[in-house]
């Protein structure tokens, strides 16, 4: 089958039944997603065991590596968009050309990130308020991950240009290749000599940095093999040919910046909250980080289904296809609401047994479950949040998702949380309280921007 006639027949798919489309889809993306939780939450256990201050430290790195990810996953939403939107136009030349774009973005983003990190890290860590022991595994961790950056880098852009597509399969297969790697070499880095019944190196927080950067390195040349040798992919890529369009790079960069810069605006909101917390605790930030990797247990499913809606969407949005994007997009959001509705009420109930697997601490402990019994009840408005700003992104609006960001982040929560904490001297359950809120007036604001965009779209596909 030619790559022409195979795009074809995977829109027809798509649109003879787009409620199926959108789970064969979502399903590859969770099980990915799910292998990737799965480590994040391993690796929480192990780095819990060399203690508070080591969860700490790593809770620093967070809003850096926020930084890392808002622009390789903002820009690679961008091209997610942009190839599914030529695939639904039946345009491959676009589709291919759309991809080495994204291929020199990464090598771009990948040399101005690792170099400042590598340079201006450890000064970094320390204005966002790391200090002492903490600041040095902090730093401990930046420096090795920041050599491994670049392949982190192109995985995520790799795995974008799959996902504009609609192959979520070989992405979930690396994910999961490269999760198992790094949950075995994890403890043989972290611990010391039979810490584990093994040979161990006893590396601490740096070893895990080592193991997750080993892991990315063999997850990078498993694509590279994949593209580039195998033609795996309906995307063909021939770097030789590669030809600068202005068009296609504002293509990307319409939908993929904003969304970027949303990130990054989170990261500099989670850099406000470790100073917040850092000021009530050291065990408060280390709670924080606790209920944050259980937070993604909630969102794996919600994450997956915005994905699949991105691309779903993008490729109707190029068809013409408009019913069905109608349709698609109500099954999405509902889908997305009932699931965190029910998974809410498995975190409120055993949030206590959960948080107990990654620590000891009875402080942080209590800290962690009064997290997640709060937000519980904010879950499934952010679940409708997530989907409704990757419906946008599908149709090529990315402003929207940053004017919600910077309302949600900069405009609500973090101003109110240090209105609370240190004008009020009140506790850290109003720290929760203003994330809360700040969910709520995203909601409503992500929903009525969607609802005024669908109302603006024809009746009937366009002849």
């Amino acid at each position: 089958m030619s790559h022409q006639s195979e795009s074809n027949s995977r829109l027809k798919v798509f649109l003879e039944n787009p409620s199926k489309a959108l789970w064969s889809l979502a399903i590859p993306i969770m099980f990915g997603m799910g292998i990737q939780t799965l480590y994040n939450l391993v690796d929480m256990i192990f780095i819990g065991k060399l203690g508070g201050q080591a969860i700490t430290g790593i809770a620093f790195n967070m809003p850096l590596f926020f930084l890392v990810l808002g622009l390789t996953m903002g820009l690679g939403t961008g091209v997610t968009a942009a190839i599914a939107r030529f695939i639904g136009e039946d345009n491959k030349k676009q589709a291919d050309n759309c991809a080495e774009h994204a291929v020199f973005m990464a090598v771009l983003i990948s040399i101005i990130l690792s170099s400042t990190g590598l340079l201006f890290g450890k000064e970094i860590l320390s204005l966002l308020g790391a200090e002492g022991e903490i600041l040095n595994l902090g730093w401990e961790y930046l420096h090795v991950m920041c050599v491994g950056m670049p392949f982190m880098i192109f995985s995520g852009f790799f795995r974008s240009i799959l996902s504009g597509e609609g192959d979520m399969k070989l992405p979930m297969m690396v994910a999961g290749l490269g999760t198992v790697l790094n949950i075995i070499l994890d403890p043989i880095f972290i611990f010391e000599l039979d810490s584990f019944g093994g040979i161990g190196f006893g590396l601490g927080i740096a070893g895990a940095a080592m193991a997750t950067v080993i892991s990315q390195v063999i997850v990078f040349f498993v694509f590279i093999v994949m593209l580039f040798f195998k033609d795996h992919s309906y995307i063909s890529f021939n770097l030789n040919d590669f030809t600068f369009s202005t068009e296609i790079l504002w293509d990307i960069i319409k939908v993929g910046l904003p969304a970027s810069l949303s990130m990054i605006v989170m990261a500099v909101g989670q850099g406000v909250f470790n100073k917040i917390l850092v000021h009530i605790s050291v065990e408060t930030v280390a709670a924080y980080q606790v209920a944050g990797r259980l937070d993604m247990l909630v969102f794996l499913p919600i994450f997956s289904i915005a994905a699949s809606l991105t691309t779903l969407i993008g490729m109707f949005y190029g068809a013409k296809e408009f019913e069905a994007l109608r349709f698609t997009i109500r099954y999405g959001i509902i889908s997305a609401l009932i699931i965190t509705i029910f998974s809410s009420a498995l975190v409120y109930i055993f949030a206590d047994q959960v948080v107990r697997f990654f620590t000891e601490d009875e402080s942080i402990v209590l800290i962690a479950v009064n997290f997640l019994q709060i937000f519980a009840f904010a879950y499934p408005f952010i679940a409708v949040g997530i989907t409704t700003g990757r419906v946008l992104q599908g149709l090529g609006k990315g402003l929207p998702v940053l004017v919600i960001t910077i309302v949600r982040v900069l405009g609500v929560s973090a101003p109110l949380a240090l209105f609370f904490v240190f004008i009020m001297e009140k506790s850290v359950e109003w720290v929760w309280y203003s994330m809360m809120l700040s969910t709520f007036v995203a909601f409503a604001i992500g929903l009525t921007w969607l609802a005024s965009t669908i109302k603006k779209l024809p009746v009937k596909k366009s002849d």
